[in-house]
């Protein structure tokens, strides 16, 4: 293992982020004398971020703990286009409303891990449509375009393996890694940012734009990217029964939150407490030793802390005891997801599938089937038999309402309205 001059390099080798560096030598020396400003962007496909963005959102974190300034920057401008990485169909294009809408949906998360302010090391935050949306096309060419090989653009991978699968590309998309590579050098001049970082998946759109820099005169720019995020078996992160992994309370509780990180694998507790927590190494060491049934512990000292980072220590610590009441007590935790069905239905008879399905514990009556068949739905902890229950208000617990339970893990409150 290198061992680096600067504390934000050593911190992100030994949490397990650094994938790849385009000079690790010069952004070494820059971030020991606390010159590194670097961004990270955002696009506003979605109203909310997902654990995809929370592990870049981390890399900024030790930036700014380490005396150094993160720049978050909204991609106001480049979500108009749509980022061709990883996707296999052109994104849907989006209204100015809807990106709007996006974008203030997620701008609160980012002051939960970051800064924000005008001190040496305090984040800032801006957006590329104050400067993409104002270009003139003809000047752009000119000016930026001239700097971009096709030869090169075709070999990137967001274009390859689309034309490889002879799918098609158009030609906004194919112009998305010259508006990311620009806002490099616009952040350059702007505020002498001098690194983009991101998933490897960017790693040819950041490279972009420390070519571009070159060409048009800045100071030299670094790339750094972070790992894929994979599980222990293999599988892309993030994705759950009810879909991604948000950031947002409104689209993904806390009490999910923590749930999703007490569930993880045992083989990547250890992984997921150094990126997703600010934990000292020492304290992971010593919940890395933990074995057997022991991990367990462990889980919910992750699922604690990466809530806590996100959602405050008070939403944690409210999930991690209604979870504890749930499992070993048995209890009835009024503090669980709550879906709220009109009291008509209940008085008409709910059918069981449906009632799994609206509390999303499966995606459809299919599977709502199968997991009987299975054993694995119970409503107020019996399991269900029968896949023509009702439910009714004789189904009502005392506290008014219906516990729908998948295996021992996942439990929702159905609530008449």
């Amino acid at each position: 293992m290198t061992a680096f001059k600067s504390d934000f390099l050593n911190t992100l080798q030994e949490r397990g982020f650094i994938h790849q560096c385009s000079d690790f030598e010069g952004l070494d020396a820059l971030a020991a004398k606390g010159e590194a400003t670097a961004y990270v962007g955002y696009d506003c496909t979605a109203p909310s971020l997902h654990i995809g963005n929370f592990l870049t959102m981390m890399m900024l974190y030790w930036l700014q703990q380490s005396g150094n300034k993160p720049i978050t920057l909204m991609g106001g401008g480049t979500t108009m286009v749509g980022d061709p990485s990883g996707k296999d169909e052109t994104r849907a294009i989006r209204t100015i409303a809807e990106i709007e809408a996006n974008k203030a949906s997620i701008r609160g998360v980012f002051a939960k891990v970051l800064r924000y302010g005008d001190g040496h090391s305090d984040a800032i935050m801006l957006d590329n449509a104050e400067w993409l949306t104002k270009l003139n096309w003809i000047e752009m060419l000119r000016d930026i375009g001239r700097h971009f090989s096709v030869n090169r653009m075709l070999t990137m991978d967001s274009v390859r393996l689309r034309l490889e699968r002879e799918q098609e590309m158009s030609f906004i998309e194919f112009n998305y890694m010259v508006c990311q590579a620009y806002d490099f050098v616009e952040l350059s001049r702007r505020t002498g940012c001098r690194l983009q970082m991101g998933g490897s998946d960017q790693w040819g759109n950041i490279v972009n734009g420390v070519d571009l820099g070159r060409r048009m005169g800045t100071p030299q720019l670094f790339a750094l990217t972070t790992p894929l995020l994979t599980t222990a078996s293999g599988d892309k992160m993030g994705k759950t029964a009810k879909g991604a992994v948000w950031l947002n309370a409104d689209q993904f509780s806390p009490y999910d939150f923590w749930q999703y990180w007490r569930n993880v694998e045992d083989a990547d507790v250890v992984k997921f407490l150094k990126l997703f927590t600010v934990l000292p190494m020492s304290e992971i060491a010593k919940l890395a030793a933990l074995g057997g049934s022991e991990i367990n512990e462990a889980k919910k000292v992750l699922a604690t802390e990466a809530t806590a980072l996100l959602h405050g220590r008070d939403a944690a610590n409210e999930a991690a005891e209604t979870a504890r009441r749930t499992f070993e007590e048995g209890a009835l935790a009024e503090t669980l997801p709550t879906v709220e069905i009109p009291h008509g239905e209940f008085e008409a008879g709910l059918g069981v599938l449906a009632a799994f399905v609206k509390a999303e514990l499966v995606a459809s009556n299919g599977e709502a089937r199968r997991q009987i068949k299975g054993g694995g739905l119970r409503v107020n902890d019996a399991a269900v038999t029968d896949e023509k229950m009702q439910l009714t208000p004789a189904n009502l617990t005392p506290e008014g309402v219906v516990k729908l339970s998948l295996g021992k893990k996942r439990h929702v409150l159905l609530k008449p309205a």
